[in-house]
């Protein structure tokens, strides 16, 4: 039963991955609703979930709090560092593989937290079947905007269409890979609750510096945008509010 729901999951995932794949001349909608889901995953999935499993405090701070400034710092510092070697031609060749780089990063993070909802489908099912259909509700229900926003980030950045298709079916297969692995991998609460975190403020630091900007500066860009980015956190609250 636990692969059956992830099945599901699977498909929704890369339905979402191909429907930002086909929406070619509205793409500064795509990247500003991609915005307001990934505010939305953090604000109404991710850190809530992360305090939930605190079971640490760092000088006062939970542990996940912690990571996800950590994050949010590391990656801005990274691309400031990368915005001074702009000024000749092959820096900036470098800065276009640099930015790639972080393109593969976010979505092998999003593949990873794909792989984390399978295993929470898997655990559930340990505990109680009923539960586990509750669980993958969620994560059915939030995977289509995983393999989204893992199309829209890894092709923002730089990489070839190929490659992001390549990321997009690897987040489809995660949850697949993680209701298997179950039975097999325990996540440590801290460790679970650490990743959260990390994986917050790179999102969230993702979606204010880079992919807003970019939506904005398109040359179609309009009010239309920026309803698109209210609307992606909104739809993401709907989700939130329906599974939690």
């Amino acid at each position: 039963m636990p692969i059956l729901l992830s099945l599901a999951a699977f498909l929704m995932t890369l339905l979402g991955g191909l429907v930002a794949d086909r929406i070619g001349k509205h793409r500064h909608l795509v990247l500003g609703a991609a915005a307001g889901v990934m505010l939305g995953v953090v604000a109404f999935d991710l850190l809530p979930e992360a305090l939930a499993h605190n079971s640490l405090n760092v000088h006062g701070v939970p542990l996940s709090m912690l990571m996800f400034a950590l994050a949010f710092l590391g990656i801005h510092i990274v691309e400031r560092s990368m915005g001074m070697h702009t000024a000749h031609e092959g820096d900036y060749a470098m800065h276009r593989h640099t930015r790639a780089g972080v393109g593969l990063t976010a979505g092998a993070a999003l593949v990873l937290h794909s792989f984390l909802d399978g295993a929470a489908i898997g655990a559930a099912y340990q505990t109680d079947a009923s539960l586990a259909v509750a669980v993958a509700i969620g994560v059915i229900a939030h995977d289509f905007t995983d393999g989204f926003n893992t199309y829209t980030i890894t092709s923002l950045y730089g990489n070839a269409r190929r490659r992001a298709l390549t990321l997009l079916t690897l987040d489809a297969l995660a949850p697949v890979t993680g209701a298997v692995l179950t039975s097999l991998i325990a996540i440590p609460s801290g460790i679970l609750e650490a990743y959260l975190g990390l994986f917050a403020g790179f999102l969230l630091y993702l979606a204010t510096s880079d992919i807003l900007p970019e939506a904005h500066t398109a040359r179609h860009a309009t009010g239309w945008t920026l309803t698109a980015t209210v609307l992606g956190t909104l739809f993401m609250w709907g989700v939130i509010g329906m599974t939690g």
